[in-house]
């Protein structure tokens, strides 16, 4: 059975396609617009084990903002397109991720419940820019986005660190390594992974 999500997305700020194969090897294709988005959204899918096309155009003469909220948007939603009926599924994942410094953890639940949870970040690095254009505060915005889109609920939370970069990407590989166990099938699992049957 296939489990790709292929979404596309227009508006007047920005222009998103993503296509995503669940049961993948890590094969990607990103190019947003925004270098070290595209390095994470890299990082997403190589450590993930999925396929991930992502190819966006935006405002991002203006800033970042609507280019990276609106690919997690479609990212979400093309997630939540390849799972399915999310039969067979283990449903929950989490992963602890160490890089250098930084410690970083992500617990997912492919619940049909959106909701994020996003806590550890250190304040000070809020108002800095990593690379040449990605606001650190917008790492909030992605979990938030592609949590809700996806109908998951997303803990993230960073134990410590000190480089904006390495806990941006610690995150990043937490979430995509507990997606990764929370979708792959699971042989002892018949049906949809719910006492209700439903998820």
């Amino acid at each position: 059975m296939s489990r790709v999500g292929k979404v596309e997305r227009a508006t007047s700020e920005s222009s998103v396609y993503v296509e995503i194969d669940l049961d993948g090897t890590g094969q990607v294709e990103i190019d947003t617009g925004v270098p070290f988005y595209d390095h994470m959204l890299t990082a997403f899918g190589v450590h993930g084990s999925f396929d991930l096309k992502v190819r966006a155009t935006g405002d991002v003469h203006i800033d970042a903002h609507h280019s990276v909220e609106d690919v997690a948007i479609v990212l979400g939603q093309a997630l939540r397109e390849a799972l399915g009926d999310k039969k067979g599924i283990r449903r929950f994942g989490d992963c602890w991720i160490p890089m250098d410094e930084t410690l970083a953890h992500a617990a997912v639940d492919v619940s049909g419940r959106p909701y994020c949870v996003h806590i550890g970040e250190p304040e000070q690095f809020n108002t800095f820019t990593i690379g040449n254009n990605y606001p650190f505060v917008l790492n909030r915005h992605v979990f938030d986005s592609l949590a809700f889109h996806a109908q998951i609920a997303l803990h993230v939370r960073v134990e410590y660190g000190r480089d904006p970069h390495h806990i941006t990407e610690a995150e990043f590989k937490a979430v995509a390594r507990a997606l990764r166990a929370a979708v792959e099938p699971d042989p002892r699992v018949v049906g949809v992974p719910s006492t209700k049957g439903v998820l």
